[in-house]
């Protein structure tokens, strides 16, 4: 199966370190990659090539990341990554001057606006429709887990929330967000595609903003649902994380109530959470269910803001 990987960074002023609206002097195309705008212009994505493996994803996230620094440097910005802005007030972000996002914030108002929140997107290469089907209902159940070991972002509009993934829950307020419907085949969820994009509902099933969708144009099955990560290091598990459960993961239909139990779960406690297990037979903790001890509190490491700065730029 092949890989490609999106990151969503955000851009920050090099004294003050509040959001840049600087996304347009970085965008653009290099060997690693492209450098692509976001809704917000203080967040820029990177995008990796088709890639064979997940340490060529990995060398190809750390040239963009490079890349995008030194681009920044230029104008006295600097790039960090994290699920959201520990401390930055929503209403104060601009928006991108382009049709696409000023359509959007026609469309769905400050729903849009508050979308300033960041993700880490890892795109699988399919053999073909059916097998990108089974594989979207499969490894629904456990994506939560998923999310559990990425929460980062547990301060949003400048508060903390009490939640480890503010970003799970500011998502699920958009329209067709979060869980997806049950369809019983890809033909099914194809001709819903069509009928709502007939009605003028969306334009196409890029609209659609769940935690896991088919990409037919890149003939991807898409995992949208992990925050993201603030080193490369973190990042390379998660890719690895969902690379091996869209492989393994046994062939199964997802309960929906389950899902969102779930996902409500991990984005309140992260790797604490208790989750239903996706065979719906009993309670299960994160670490058991993706086979690792999760730390005990006395032993998680405390570091400074400084500290947590200087991760973000050893690339």
């Amino acid at each position: 199966m092949t890989l490609g990987v999106e990151e969503e960074l955000m851009l920050l002023d090099a004294e003050t370190f509040l959001p840049a609206p600087a996304s347009h002097l970085l965008v653009g195309e290099i060997d690693a990659g492209t450098l692509k705008t976001e809704l917000h212009a203080s967040v820029i994505e990177l995008a990796t090539p088709v890639c064979r493996d997940v340490g060529e994803v990995v060398a190809s996230l750390r040239e963009l990341r490079l890349e995008a620094a030194a681009r920044a440097a230029e104008h006295g910005v600097v790039i960090a990554a994290g699920g959201a802005h520990p401390t930055a007030a929503i209403d104060s972000l601009p928006i991108v001057q382009e049709e696409r996002y000023l359509s959007m914030i026609d469309e769905l108002g400050y729903v849009a606006r508050r979308q300033a929140v960041n993700g880490l997107h890892v795109h699988v290469g399919m053999e073909s429709l059916d097998a990108c089907w089974d594989r979207f209902e499969s490894v629904l159940g456990w994506l939560p887990a998923v999310l559990a070991v990425s929460c980062n972002s547990p301060f949003f509009d400048g508060v903390e929330t009490g939640m480890l993934s503010n970003r799970a829950g500011v998502l699920a307020e958009l329209p067709r967000a979060g869980a997806p419907p049950a369809f019983a085949s890809y033909a099914d969820w194809q001709a819903w595609v069509d009928r709502l994009a007939s009605l003028g509902v969306i334009e196409d099933y890029t609209r659609l903003w769940w935690d896991v969708r088919p990409h037919p144009r890149l003939g991807t099955l898409e995992i949208r649902i992990a925050d993201q990560p603030t080193s490369p290091a973190r990042t390379e598990l998660i890719v690895q994380l969902v690379s091996d459960l869209v492989e393994r993961v046994p062939s199964q239909v997802t309960p929906r109530g389950d899902y969102l139990q779930n996902r409500w779960a991990a984005a309140r406690w992260g790797i604490d959470a208790q989750l239903i297990h996706p065979d719906a037979s009993r309670m299960v903790g994160v670490g058991e269910l993706l086979g690792f001890d999760p730390p005990a509190p006395e032993a998680l490491e405390r570091r400074s803001a400084s500290e947590l700065a200087a991760e973000t730029l050893r690339f």
